[in-house]
């Protein structure tokens, strides 16, 4: 059956703007370590307060798209707590694994985060890929590791935290397969609101247990603590949420390996932390893995392909 040309229109230009947005909130999240070093509360706090201070600009966000106050309240359920409650988990261990191992080891395993996702799509969303996606991943792997250079090591004292990054990239292969699912049934403002609304809760627990003063200290800190929100939640996350109600799981978590370039980038412009050629090479492997894996086309409900 052919397509009508104006629906083939529409799906490309579909695809642009969630590529869009899944590109630029990428990005967005990169910022997040730039923001967290310049903030003076401890790494708990801050993975608190990036998400108690981006629910107001959700809550506004999900008010506007549901038409009234009330209504951005509805459509909580199990999906929508799972996304919260992973969100939560990748956080929670994020830090904990930075705190055990290197920075380098934990960013490595934090991004064997599309490994799980792959497999999670493919169980429970029945998403299926082929042969492009598991080159453009193994690209991206391969891309990964060389933005770490010869940082990645690996020592039997920094074990635990080598188990927790991996179980980062395990909570948050699941978080995305979690949103994946809600955003069937829920739009990206209202789901960005609910999900952040759990995962604040659980993080708050986690801050009183484990920090030792939770409120910022300075000005500054205070208003790096807001732009970690802004940015890296309600821009980072809000446009994940949107782009995963096009996309395809498995595409978009290589798409989130653009995160540790713009980190990298970010880190090199605002901090002084060099790049060299293998670095380099890291980001454009990175690029060319995302590039080579793109969907040719997307299906949607009633139209034959």
């Amino acid at each position: 059956m052919t397509i009508p040309a104006a629906s083939t229109t529409s799906d490309g230009r579909r695809f642009v703007l969630a590529f869009t947005a899944l590109v630029m909130g990428a990005v967005a999240m990169g910022a997040s370590p730039i923001f967290v070093r310049l903030a003076d509360v401890g790494p708990y706090a801050s993975a608190f307060w990036r998400t108690a201070l981006a629910l107001p600009f959700l809550w506004g966000w999900a008010t506007l798209e549901a038409r009234d106050a009330k209504s951005a309240w509805r459509g909580f359920d199990s999906a929508v707590l799972l996304s919260g409650l992973f969100f939560a988990g990748d956080l929670f261990f994020w830090h904990l694994s930075i705190l055990a191992t290197t920075v380098a080891n934990a960013t490595f395993l934090a991004t064997t985060a599309p490994v799980w996702v792959a497999l999670g799509a493919w169980l429970v969303l029945s998403e299926r890929f082929g042969a492009r996606i598991l080159i453009g991943l193994a690209l991206c792997m391969l891309g990964g590791a060389a933005l770490l250079g010869q940082s990645y090591g690996f020592a039997p004292e920094r074990l635990k935290g080598d188990v927790f990054g991996l179980v980062t990239a395990i909570f948050f292969g699941c978080y995305m397969l979690a949103v994946r699912a809600a955003r069937g049934r829920l739009g990206a403002g209202r789901l960005a609101f609910l999900s952040t609304a759990v995962t604040a809760l659980c993080l708050l627990a986690v801050a009183l247990a484990f920090e030792p003063f939770i409120l910022p200290r300075s000005i500054a800190g205070a208003s790096a603590l807001l732009a970690l929100a802004l940015v890296s939640q309600v821009g980072g996350q809000g446009l994940l949420a949107v782009a995963l109600g096009t996309l395809p799981a498995t595409f978009s978590s290589l798409v989130i390996f653009l995160e540790a370039v713009a980190a990298a980038c970010l880190a090199w412009l605002f901090l002084g932390e060099a790049l060299g050629p293998v670095q380099a090479m890291g980001g454009l492997l990175i690029l060319f893995g995302i590039w080579f894996a793109r969907p040719r086309a997307i299906k949607t409900p009633g139209v034959a392909l």
